[in-house]
């Protein structure tokens, strides 16, 4: 039977900085492989929207992960899942290094995205230590490591891809990293975290759809699958763009905008702190409001202007950030012992969401170009402000379960 856990002491500050770094390094391999993408079609001579299914595979491989793997995270030991975890992600980027199809590289791509889930263990793992008044800034910490690790490791991928003239060597890159993550991660996690609850496999999963009850876990689940889809529209399309006759940029450039669209990334701890004092609908306005200007710059200007790029890549990240932390400080206000299972609805939502506007955003650049592309980012935007309003009508504070 499942038991309440007890009250935790906070964590502290140099282990929250560990847990922020780890989740950007961990959260990396699923982004790195964006601005690669045209340099994979040319090398496999195939069309874009087929080297596009990369990046399609591996959102679709971090939903499964989501799904069946990180709720075992209310039930085993930390330590030990967290392990086995980066040694199989380990693998499976060596396989995609050495990849001699795209079909193996698509194949590869889900197999390290299925178990790269860690990110999403840490966070609960971490606001469960903590109290209630300071979770949404340590939730916007650590959604500031991970944040960087999506922009920054497209901006380390594309430049090795580019001074190596291949995007296998990334792949090699982020296996050797994700191996040396694998003997430092687990020894970072707090004892008091590392903690087995007599769960079955089965009981958990069945426990599942019960929460879907939740009304605003439910509304959470909206918001955050149209933000992240338009968030994957932009990135997921970006290479293509700066390779065009228009720009006629390699993937090095591409990778440049995840550090140029850093700064943005750099505000999550605020929206954490805004959300512990304003309420976090407050914070999804906000994040809303600054993703759809982002999107009608972009399509506005963006399509023959960097500056213009240079803006929206900031601004889009800032709206997809707040509103992340927003939703994730909505949700584990809900419960205590169930905060893993909480973070798999939610983020299953959003990494479905995400594998569904990268391959949208796939067949809107090449049928409409990068205005289209934008179109499709703002529809997203305009759909997710319709949960906020569904949200605004029905706020009530969510009563904890126990």
């Amino acid at each position: 039977m499942e038991s309440a856990p007890t009250a935790q002491p906070a964590v502290s500050r140099g282990t929250l900085i560990a847990m922020a770094a780890g989740c950007g390094i961990t959260v990396g391999n699923i982004y790195f492989c964006q601005p690669l993408l045209d340099q994979m079609a040319v090398s496999f001579g195939v069309p874009e929207h087929i080297a596009g299914l990369v990046a399609v595979a591996t959102q679709v491989g971090y939903a499964i992960g989501l799904m069946f793997i990180l709720p075992l995270a209310d039930a085993v030991n930390h330590k030990r899942l967290i392990r086995i975890l980066l040694w199989m992600t380990t693998a499976s980027l060596a396989a995609a290094a050495f990849s001699p199809t795209v079909p193996v590289l698509i194949a590869a791509s889900l197999a390290i995205s299925v178990t790269t889930v860690v990110p999403q263990m840490l966070i609960p793992i971490v606001s469960g230590l903590v109290p209630p008044r300071q979770r949404g800034r340590v939730i916007g910490t650590l959604q500031t490591g991970l944040i960087l690790g999506v922009l920054l490791s497209r901006t380390v991928s594309g430049s090795i891809a580019e001074a190596t003239d291949t995007w296998r060597t990334s792949y090699v890159l982020a296996a050797v990293l994700t191996g040396g993550l694998a003997l430092l991660l687990p020894r970072m996690i707090p004892p008091q975290a590392a903690r087995t609850v007599h769960i079955s496999y089965l009981t958990l999963m069945r426990s599942l759809l019960p929460l879907l009850k939740l009304r605003p876990l439910l509304l959470s689940m909206g918001l955050g699958f149209c933000g992240f889809a338009a968030f994957s529209v932009f990135w997921a399309t970006l290479a293509f763009h700066l390779a065009s006759p228009t720009f006629n940029l390699g993937p090095a450039m591409a990778g440049l905008f995840g550090l140029l669209g850093a700064p943005g990334g750099l505000l999550a701890p605020y929206a954490g702190r805004l959300s512990d004092k304003y309420g976090t609908l407050a914070v999804n306005a906000f994040g809303l409001t600054a993703a759809a200007i982002a999107f009608v710059v972009s399509g506005t200007f963006g399509a023959v202007s960097l500056l213009a790029l240079v803006v929206v890549v900031n601004v889009i990240d800032l709206g997809m950030q707040s509103g992340q932390v927003a939703n994730q400080t909505r949700i584990f206000a809900l419960g205590d012992g169930i905060r893993a299972r909480l973070n798999t609805i939610y983020m299953v939502s959003v990494f479905v969401g995400g594998a569904t506007g990268s391959f949208a955003g796939a067949y809107a650049w090449t049928f409409a170009g990068w205005r289209g592309v934008s179109a499709l980012g703002l529809g997203l935007i305009i759909a997710a402000a319709l949960f906020l309003v569904a949200m605004r009508k029905n706020d009530k504070a969510p009563q904890p379960i126990a």
